[in-house]
């Protein structure tokens, strides 16, 4: 039996999340803010579960974004010859992140990414040159496979939430 004024807030609180699910739902609420409808994508980045950066998808500051005027969309021939359709109006949320880190003088040595999905080649060169250490990424990327072979080569550790490629608008 509890004393007048006791409380136990335990029966009606939720479990708090685990950290990577924190830092999950902290990329999810970033994602909103992105300018680019065809895959919209937030990343945060910490140390010492401390957030340095947060980034989203969206055009360089001062131009127009894909919400306002469309997509700028390019054809990629691949060396087996698949063609592929990318959005270049934009820079990924990778990218942005590791961008505010620079402009802000944060160093992102030995840092971590949570992240929707595996980032793209030339995102995981950059995370790669960052000394950034580990990779979360909620789902993969559909094309994410070269991405996963050089955070393997760099020794960067790499893992999902779920298993599955993350679906996004017009998918190439």
């Amino acid at each position: 039996m509890k004393s007048a004024g006791s409380t136990d807030n335990s029966i009606h609180e939720p479990a708090r999340p685990s950290w990577d699910d924190y830092f999950f739902e902290i990329a999810d609420t970033v994602s909103k803010r992105a300018t680019c409808n065809r895959g919209k994508s937030g990343c945060v980045v910490v140390r010492d579960r401390r957030i340095l950066v947060t980034g989203f998808v969206g055009s360089p500051s001062g131009f127009p974004h894909c919400d306002d005027i469309g997509h700028q969309m390019k054809k990629l021939v691949h060396e087996d010859g698949q063609v592929t359709e990318h959005c270049m109006r934009t820079i990924h949320a990778e990218q942005n992140a590791i961008c505010q880190a620079a402009r802000q003088g944060i160093s992102l040595d030995g840092a971590t990414v949570y992240t929707r999905m595996t980032p793209c080649r030339t995102c995981a060169m950059l995370i790669i040159n960052c000394g950034i250490k580990k990779v979360f990424c909620e789902r993969k990327y559909h094309a994410g496979s070269e991405s996963e072979d050089m955070f393997h080569e760099a020794g960067i550790h790499l893992e999902y939430k779920y298993h599955e490629p993350q679906d996004y608008l017009n998918e190439t």
